[in-house]
């Protein structure tokens, strides 16, 4: 089983976005490959829960992980912040090894998940 943590300002950004939206059971986070250092977060909002995807709570939101994506993300923890006018979801992630400099995507520690460092 594995851990994954919100922050009241992420938990409170879901249902923002549900409300707003008018519908949703959560918001759905995975990985794709991009970027130079090999992968990034994606987000959606969900309207339900797929086969074998792991649903976690917190501060009364819900977030749905595919299983491809819960070993990368395992001990992560979900933060909604604003930097300066950009408003975004991130992720304080230990399996993470380092970013590119731009800020877009990550390369993982060896063993974690994906294959380790791309």
């Amino acid at each position: 089983m594995i851990t994954i943590t919100l922050t009241q300002a992420a938990a409170r950004q879901i249902r923002s976005q549900i409300a707003k939206r008018g519908s949703g059971l959560g918001l759905r986070v995975g990985l794709k490959n991009v970027g130079c250092s090999g992968f990034a977060y994606t987000y959606e909002l969900a309207d339900e829960l797929q086969t074998d995807e792991q649903r976690f709570e917190g501060h009364g939101a819900t977030l749905l992980i595919a299983p491809q994506s819960q070993a990368t993300l395992d001990g992560a923890c979900l933060d909604f912040v604003t930097e300066r006018l950009k408003q975004s979801f991130q992720f304080d992630n230990p399996n993470v090894s380092n970013t590119c400099g731009c800020g877009e995507s990550f390369s993982l520690k060896a063993g974690t998940g994906k294959g380790g460092v791309a």
